[in-house]
């Protein structure tokens, strides 16, 4: 996720550069064409000239405008889409830390029982803790008996069933 979060903000901050250049080339246009008005003469060659460069002074314009409220647009989807993650991930928190707490693991039961959701095997599990892999398989095992189910697959089925469940209202 915080590569993402980077991965966005140097977008964002790329097109926000991007907009500071072309709002650049914008006011150097406009006073061009501001002075090619005051110089104007009466050849409608030069006229039609002048109205194609005012045309696309404007467009240029517009473009900058537009750009800026789809910068703004999407910075603000962006904060609301990781405040949302962050609530479904506090979520999915406090629904594990209850079924560990119904189930009566000990803290690191509970910790292995985090890194076994998150999809670490068993010897990634014993890497990360420090730990031999038996003393990890043991811990799994009084992980599988005290959810009372079988193995990692049902685990997760059983928080995954938590997840899912919604309330209904009685009819």
């Amino acid at each position: 996720m915080l590569f993402s979060m980077r991965t966005s903000q140097s977008k964002a901050a790329a097109l926000f550069g991007l907009m500071i250049a072309q709002i650049f080339c914008a006011v150097f246009f406009v006073l061009d064409v501001i002075a090619d008005y005051r110089e104007a003469g009466t050849e409608a060659a030069y006229h039609l000239h002048l109205y194609v460069e005012t045309l696309a002074t404007f467009s240029l314009v517009f473009a900058i405008v537009f750009e800026g409220k789809f910068l703004l647009a999407m910075l603000r989807r962006q904060a609301h889409l990781e405040e949302s993650l962050s609530n479904a991930r506090s979520a999915v928190q406090d629904i594990m830390e209850d079924r560990f707490g119904e189930w009566g693991l000990t803290p690191s039961e509970q910790d292995i029982a985090t890194f076994l959701i998150k999809g670490f095997s068993t010897s990634e599990i014993a890497d990360l803790r420090g730990s031999a892999e038996g003393t990890i398989k043991t811990h799994l095992n009084s992980i599988y008996r005290k959810a009372g189910v079988r193995n990692r697959t049902e685990v997760l089925s059983l928080l995954l069933d938590c997840i899912m469940v919604t309330e209904r209202p009685a009819a």
